[in-house]
C-alpha cells in the first residue's frame, strides 16, 4: 500500500464570537470550480471519478469533482463524497502520537517493552528496544506487511498482529535503515491505544478529528452496499468493489491506512500541518493542543533520510523550498497530497480506483492544480 464511524463527541472550550448587527460579516469567495480542469485528466487515465482541491492557508480556494461514483452507473461523484486516504492516514497516526507525547503519556523514545511490560518476556530481543520514533519513521525493522486476518474487532486484530510480529526477529536491525512498513504504523497505533486506555479508532476521533471539526471521517470503505450513497472503490482494471470487508484493508491496520473522509475534511488536517511549525495547534479558546516545535519534530527526517513522521520530505522550486508529501492506496482508491509550507498552500487529489493509472492520473491532477494555482497568483502582492 503506497499508499461511517462518527462518534458523538462533545468538547468544551470552543468559543465562537458572534458579530453584532452593526458589524459587517466578512464574505469569503467560493472556491474556484476546477471540475473542467480535472475532467480531461480523468478521461485520459480512464478513471471512474476524480476529486481535487487547492488549499491556501486554511481556505479552500479551488475544488472540483468529475466522473462517477461507480463505473457503469450514471450517478455523479461529488466533491462532498468520502474518499479513502490510504497511507495518508499515517500522518494522522503520527499526529495522534504527538498529542500523547505532549500529554506526557508517551515519549518518542518510549520502547515497546516499556509500553507493553506484560509482553516483554515474549518479545524477541530485537524488538524490546524499538521506539515510537523508529516506528513512525519506518526505521524499526518491522516487516512491510503481515498476512491479512479480518476476524474479530479492529483492536483484536492489532493484538494478534502485535503478538505475532514481536515473537520473531525484526526484519532489519532497528534504527539501521529505512524500510516502509504498514506493520510499524499499526504498532505505533497500538502503543497509542495502550497508553490511552481506549481503542485507536475512538482515540483518533476524540483527539484529532473532533478538535478539527472533522465529521465525515470513518474506518474502512466509505458507504454501504445497499445504496450508492458514496463512491465505490475500483480495482486497477475498473472492477467496482461493493462496501464490505473485501473493499478495504483489514480494519486492524487503520493506523497505517484504513480511514476515509470528505476531501474538505482531509484538507482541515492538511491545513494544520501546513501552518503548524509557525502557529502550532490551538483551540478557539486558546488551549494549546500541540506547540509549533511538535510540528517541527513531526516534519524532520532523521539525518540522511527523507521520511519524517508520516510525511516524506523533499524540495521543489515551486514550493519555495521544502515540501511535505504522501500518497495512499488500498488498491481500490488512490490519493496524494503535496504541502508547500513556505508558500502556504497545498494540493489534494483522490480517485476511486487503484493501480498505476490512478497514480499517474493523480500526479497529473496535482500538476494541473499547481499550474492553476500559480496562475491565480500572478500579479498578486507578495
Amino acid at each position: 500500500m503506497r499508499t461511517t464511524v462518527v462518534a458523538a463527541l462533545s468538547f468544551a472550550a470552543l468559543v465562537v464570537r458572534v458579530p453584532s448587527a452593526q458589524e459587517p460579516v466578512p464574505t469569503v469567495a467560493a472556491p474556484r470550480d476546477v471540475a473542467a480542469l480535472l475532467e480531461p485528466i480523468r478521461v485520459a487515465h480512464d478513471l471512474p471519478g476524480l476529486i481535487g482541491l487547492t488549499l491556501e492557508g486554511e481556505r479552500v480556494v479551488a475544488l472540483g469533482a468529475t466522473g462517477l461514483r461507480k463505473s457503469g452507473n450514471d450517478t455523479k461523484i461529488l466533491a462532498t463524497d468520502r474518499v479513502h486516504i490510504g497511507s495518508c492516514a499515517k500522518a494522522i497516526t503520527a499526529t495522534l502520537c504527538a498529542r500523547l507525547v505532549q500529554q506526557g503519556k508517551l515519549r518518542y523514545d518510549s520502547t515497546l517493552a516499556e509500553v507493553f511490560p506484560d509482553a516483554a518476556g515474549k518479545m524477541h530481543e530485537s524488538w524490546r528496544g524499538v521506539t515510537l520514533e523508529q516506528l513512525l519513521q519506518h526505521r524499526s525493522g518491522a516487516p512491510a506487511n503481515v498476512k491479512p486476518d479480518r476476524s474479530g474487532s479492529a483492536r483484536k486484530q492489532r493484538d494478534r498482529i502485535f503478538a505475532a510480529v514481536i515473537a520473531a526477529p525484526t526484519a532489519t536491525p532497528p534504527g539501521s535503515a529505512y524500510e516502509y512498513s504498514n506493520v510499524g504504523y499499526t504498532l505505533a497505533g497500538h502503543m497509542a491505544e495502550q497508553v490511552a486506555g481506549i481503542d485507536f479508532e475512538e482515540l483518533v476521533l476524540r483527539d484529532v478529528f473532533a478538535p478539527l471539526s472533522i465529521e465525515s471521517a470513518g474506518f474502512g470503505a466509505p458507504g454501504v452496499a445497499s445504496a450508492l450513497s458514496q463512491p465505490r472503490g475500483h480495482k486497477e482494471m475498473g472492477l467496482a468493489i461493493e462496501p464490505g470487508p473485501a473493499a478495504d484493508n483489514p480494519l486492524g491496520i487503520a493506523p497505517a491506512g484504513a480511514i476515509h473522509m470528505a476531501i474538505e475534511d482531509w484538507a482541515k488536517f492538511v491545513a494544520l500541518h501546513l501552518a503548524g511549525e509557525k502557529d502550532g495547534w490551538r483551540t478557539a479558546a486558546g488551549e494549546t493542543l500541540l506547540p509549533a516545535e511538535a510540528f517541527a519534530k513531526l516534519h524532520a527526517p532523521p539525518e540522511g533520510g527523507d521520511y519524517a513522521c508520516g510525511w516524506a520530505v523533499a524540495k521543489r522550486p515551486w514550493a519555495g523550498g521544502r515540501v511535505l508529501t504522501h500518497s495512499g492506496s488500498n488498491t481500490m482508491w488512490y490519493c496524494t497530497t503535496w504541502l508547500a509550507p513556505e508558500r502556504g498552500f497545498a494540493l489534494l487529489v483522490a480517485t476511486n480506483q487503484g493501480g498505476a493509472k490512478a497514480a499517474k492520473g493523480c500526479d497529473a491532477a496535482v500538476g494541473a492544480l499547481l499550474q492553476e494555482y500559480l496562475k491565480s497568483q500572478t500579479g498578486k502582492a507578495k
